[in-house]
């Protein structure tokens, strides 16, 4: 008797081993995110399109100088010169555009170290660091769902100018952001606070010269198969109650994590005034009117630049700011993808099998004669050209999990952007919120109560892990 319990015993033991060491090789053989790709581009100038004109290059170069222009409130000292600055702040949340748009070039998303703490006291400014920005997080803005128990979904600057040696006399209050959370996934804390990471602006002009035709047609497709899997997804605009358009003008918006913006003309206006507090001719109120926190500058403190009589001036310097930035957004080319292999090319087979590209259609068109610089001849390098962005456009819901509780245009509290894709193997930092660095979690998190996306992270994972880890490789070649 003893000695068949001891019998038994034993190959209890050695089934539970047994287990364990499957188990653990299962957990071995699980997929993993390779990290961020590395490019020959990586770290270089920007990059324009291929076809580009020398007209075109002109103005793309200085928009690229000014979009990574450092501005102050009015007569800092910098580098032993003289700068009289554009009227940075009252408030703010940085002081150029490549602070937040770096990785992997100037123009794209988040770079691996925050920015934000070579900003946060410049000038001898007194602001203390909220505690969603790390030093080894994402670069993250503020938004507050609601003020006094009212709606809110506005962008509430991190810092303020009082303290700062070109500031004068210049005092205002920070705003609490309190009490904290987990600072690098920026997840707990404050429940009444919800946060954007800069999104990547790296061929922006293909984007915004793709016709709402395209847009409206790629959604018709594949009615069927979406349907099936759960997928639904609407512009952002005013379309007979149906989707999420402008609502100056009834066309689809298409830019920024809701699909909020119309254009990059207005991408690059609101983000002068929201970002960096500085006011234009697309907004030309300021946003806080403290008497003397202006900095001594006419308002809007970003026009076009008419020279003095008989001075002679450069064509580009003529353009305001926020039409520069424009101009540089709009040529500049987005990221080239790796090599395919074998691994990345079943990877891209099973992208569209578990049924990814419903969402993330691999290319859009853009239309036939798109104007640049010149209404009266079409630039080569945006008219007809396949936009290889990975995106439908259109906005989707994504469930609780993800939800911020904000609404903006057609585009509900749970509803955003089908972020493109293109360059995602060299981004840092996913999802809206920056909350997590690992494509794999990112792609997990799709997947709550009420996303569109559940049935299609279930496919993702009934995958072997071997298939699973080719389509991770695949999204990293992107």
């Amino acid at each position: 008797m003893y000695i068949r319990q001891m019998g038994a015993a034993r190959t209890h033991i050695a089934v539970l081993l047994c287990a364990s060491l499957l188990a653990s090789a299962a957990a071995f053989a699980q997929a993993r995110d390779p990290g961020v790709r590395q490019a020959p581009t990586d770290g270089g100038p920007p990059v324009p399109l291929a076809g580009t004109s020398s007209n075109e290059m002109g103005y793309f170069l200085d928009g690229a100088s000014r979009f990574e222009t450092v501005e102050v409130v009015s007569g800092a000292v910098q580098n032993g010169t003289l700068n009289q600055g554009n009227g940075l702040g009252p408030r703010f949340n940085s002081n150029q555009c490549s602070g937040c748009h770096a990785q992997p070039y100037v123009g794209g998303s988040s770079p691996a170290a925050n920015t934000l703490f070579s900003v946060v006291n410049a000038e001898g400014a007194t602001n203390q660091m909220p505690w969603f920005e790390a030093q080894n997080g994402p670069v993250r803005e503020a938004r507050f769902v609601q003020s006094n128990g009212v709606a809110d979904g506005g962008v509430h600057n991190l810092f303020v100018v009082s303290g700062r040696s070109d500031a004068g006399t210049c005092s205002i209050t920070q705003p609490s952001f309190t009490p904290a959370g987990n600072p690098v996934t920026g997840q707990g804390g404050n429940r009444n606070i919800v946060f954007r990471i800069p999104t990547p602006v790296l061929g922006g002009g293909l984007i915004e010269a793709i016709p709402d035709s395209a847009i409206l047609a790629n959604q018709a497709a594949n009615t069927a198969a979406k349907q099936r899997i759960g997928v639904r997804g609407h512009p952002n605009a005013i379309q007979g109650g149906t989707t999420n358009m402008s609502a100056n003008d009834g066309t689809i918006t298409r830019f920024g994590w809701k699909a909020q913006n119309k254009s990059l003309l207005m991408f690059a206006g609101e983000a002068y005034n929201v970002e960096m507090g500085i006011s234009n001719q697309l907004f030309p109120q300021e946003r806080d009117e403290t008497p003397n926190c202006q900095g001594g500058q006419a308002s809007p403190n970003d026009t076009d630049n008419f020279p003095q009589p008989g001075t002679p001036v450069l064509t580009t310097a003529v353009l305001s700011d926020i039409e520069a930035f424009a101009d540089f957004m709009r040529l500049l080319a987005p990221p080239t993808p790796a090599a395919a292999t074998a691994s990345t090319t079943h990877g891209s087979a099973l992208f569209a099998s578990v049924g990814c590209s419903l969402c993330h259609t691999p290319t859009l068109m853009t239309g036939k004669a798109i104007a640049s610089g010149s209404y009266q001849v079409p630039s080569m390098a945006l008219s007809n050209q396949p936009a290889n962005l990975f995106s439908d456009l259109l906005v989707h819901h994504m469930g609780m999990g993800l939800a911020d509780g904000i609404s903006q245009g057609q585009a509900g509290p749970d509803e955003f952007r089908t972020a493109p894709l293109w360059g995602l193997g060299e981004r840092v930092y996913f999802l809206h919120d920056g909350r997590t660095s690992n494509l794999i979690q990112a792609i997990q998190d799709h997947a709550s109560p009420g996303s569109e996306a559940n049935q299609v992270v279930q496919n993702y994972q009934s995958l072997s892990a071997s298939d699973q880890q080719d389509l991770i490789n695949f999204l990293r070649s992107l």
